[in-house]
């Protein structure tokens, strides 16, 4: 926080807030549940493509995933992560158009996969659960508008050490090294993250592990030194 105003990455982050499934009542949750059947992905599968014709959605019950979208010119964006109790997909299934990013599983993932036609008849059926939807299409629509108008403030730099507070705080676990991002997420997948080019970003985390503030290794970072983060993104000497 800066003079007492909470930042978007200090509160939401990747994670929106409640899930979708926390935010309905017991006997929506368990109709909803009912509604669909178990599909488990393994590890980096693609569980749904950027621009394909939608024809379910997904409530995700173990696991994480990333969603991406890529741009005309090839770029690769990290929009957000998305784990237990979150729904994905819901945005094509309800405006019947094709996918706007891809989501690809992180690790092992269960989910419940629930048909366009029977998830749309639910939510005509149970209002309070489409009124936890619309929440949360709102909350999410209102974190990624505070954290572009914030992030046209940042350098590349802060930014990254932004991402990497936030996955400590989420996805962090403490080991004797340091606290281990039990995220595995690529060069390529920060740099779509933070706006910048993968070299950038290399250069950026080669720089951080030289001075002992990150370990790096394939898929796998370990922050040794949150504090020096903090400074960074407090535009205070590092």
């Amino acid at each position: 926080m800066t003079g007492g105003r909470t930042h978007a990455w200090d509160d939401d982050g990747f994670d929106d807030g409640v899930p979708f499934l926390a935010r309905l009542e017991k006997e929506d949750r368990t109709a909803l549940l009912r509604a669909g059947r178990p599909l488990h992905y393994r590890a980096r599968s693609v569980i749904l493509h950027q621009d394909e014709p939608s024809s379910h959605v997904l409530l995700l019950l173990h696991g994480w995933t990333k969603v991406t979208a890529i741009a005309a010119n090839g770029y690769e964006a990290l929009l957000a992560l998305r784990g237990p109790g979150d729904i994905v997909g819901e945005g094509a299934a309800l405006s019947g158009r094709h996918r706007s990013a891809t989501v690809t599983a992180l690790d092992a993932v269960e989910a419940v996969v629930i048909d366009e036609p029977r998830f749309t008849a639910f939510l005509t059926a149970h209002p309070g659960a489409a009124l936890r939807l619309l929440s949360l299409t709102t909350d999410r629509q209102r974190s990624t508008d505070r954290r572009r108008l914030e992030w046209a403030a940042l350098t590349v730099r802060e930014r990254l050490a932004v991402l990497l507070l936030e996955l400590v705080r989420t996805h962090g676990t403490r080991t004797d090294e340091g606290v281990e991002l039990t995220i595995g997420l690529s060069q390529q997948e920060f740099a779509g993250s933070v706006g910048s080019s993968r070299e950038a970003v290399a250069r950026l985390l080669r720089e951080l592990r030289d001075r002992h503030v990150v370990v790096t290794r394939r898929r796998r970072i370990v922050v040794l030194r949150p504090d020096i983060l903090r400074r960074i993104i407090g535009g205070q000497p590092a």
